[in-house]
């Protein structure tokens, strides 16, 4: 019938999967001293670590990996209190991630520091950057002694490979001319890439197109 307006298709934000494995994690010049520092566990230069890096960076599955090899438990910093410390390092070892000053329980993470000191624990902590603006003057202290380890921002042949395995991890088949021109056209940072194949997943099943180099284009140009 003419004029007849069709619905609009619902694009829903499905969960997919994404392997946090030792096989599945891309390595590079980038984060070659993140990798080399889960790898030389237990003999690290200091029972408590920093890990930093930029969002998207692999911070959270180099501390999986090394989780998986150690036995260690997981919290986020802004879920540590006084009352969780000690059976946060019930096995000797505890991954910390996304320590940051703005919702930080410092005395709590300073009798964390504390214990993991007298039990001999391991604990390694991830952060964006090492927090700085912290009040409590001994944990202050005590955070910058602690060895630090930077993962960098992606070089070429890693920035290309992160575009196929987010797409691969949302089950996009994608061809070299979409990986190409996302290469020539994103900021180079994990999180822009991230981001970009988040909306063509999500453009793509609005659509139901497939994902070409011409969405792609469609895609950035009404983004910026």
């Amino acid at each position: 019938m003419a004029g007849r307006v069709h619905p609009r298709q619902l694009a829903f934000a499905l969960p997919h999967a994404e392997s946090l494995t030792r096989d599945n994690f891309l390595e590079g010049p980038a984060n070659a001293a993140g990798l080399a520092l889960i790898d030389s566990w237990p003999d690290w230069p200091n029972r408590v670590m920093f890990l930093s890096g930029p969002e998207g960076s692999g911070k959270s599955h180099l501390a999986a990996i090394w989780a998986e090899e150690s036995g260690a438990r997981s919290t986020s910093a802004h879920a540590l209190t006084s009352d969780e410390v000690p059976g946060a390092l019930a096995t000797g070892a505890l991954v910390i991630e996304d320590l940051k000053s703005a919702d930080l329980d410092e005395r709590a993470l300073f009798h964390l520091l504390n214990l993991a000191r007298e039990d001999g624990a391991f604990v390694l902590m991830t952060a964006r950057e090492p927090p700085t603006e912290v009040e409590l003057r001994d944990l202050r202290s005590r955070l910058r002694a602690i060895p630090t380890v930077q993962l960098l921002p992606p070089d070429d042949h890693l920035f290309r490979a992160l575009i196929v395995k987010f797409c691969a991890d949302r089950q996009l088949v994608v061809d070299e001319a979409v990986v190409s021109y996302l290469t020539t056209r994103l900021e180079r940072s994990y999180a822009a890439v991230r981001q970009a194949v988040e909306l063509l997943d999500a453009e793509a099943l609005r659509l139901g197109r497939p994902v070409t180099r011409a969405l792609a284009a469609e895609l950035l140009r009404s983004n910026t």
